[in-house]
């Protein structure tokens, strides 16, 4: 078999639910989009927020769960930047999955959808704890 091709049991480690979308996501889209997919991730990401009336931060709670993206959490919120945990038993699905899994679209939507809800000029970085299989994210904002 040529070690490229995904063995079924693979696509057995994801949500029946959402494994289109993450076939897409993590099989077929790293391939096209190459050494510059995380950019593009996150700039693909900040351009669904655009198409999205987002009038509040509950706005983007509830698009992350209607997304299927996790639990979007606020943990801290400053003058200056934001701290978001995002967890779910989706996200520890996509975790444990024998495939690279990445966070930076929702990192890129996070930032464009706070930046239309606060009028600021916003960055999000995400760090990804295995362990606790929770994404932090840090929202910047940049003015």
């Amino acid at each position: 078999m040529d070690r490229n091709l995904i063995s079924l049991s693979t696509l057995d480690e994801f949500n029946s639910e959402t494994i289109g979308q993450d076939i897409l996501r993590y099989i077929s889209l790293p391939s096209f989009l190459g050494h510059e997919r995380d950019t593009l991730l996150y700039f693909i990401g900040r351009n669904l927020a655009r198409k999205i009336h987002i009038g509040s931060f509950d706005d983007v709670i509830y698009l992350f769960k209607k997304f299927r993206w996790g639990n979007l959490e606020l943990i801290k919120d400053k003058k200056n930047h934001m701290i978001l945990h995002l967890m779910s038993d989706d996200i520890v699905k996509r975790m444990q999955a024998s495939i690279e899994v990445d966070f930076r679209l929702e990192a890129g939507f996070i930032a464009e959808a706070m930046q239309n809800v606060t009028g600021r000029p916003a960055e999000c970085t995400e760090t990804v704890n295995e362990r606790l299989f929770r994404v932090e994210y840090k929202l910047y904002f940049t003015d």
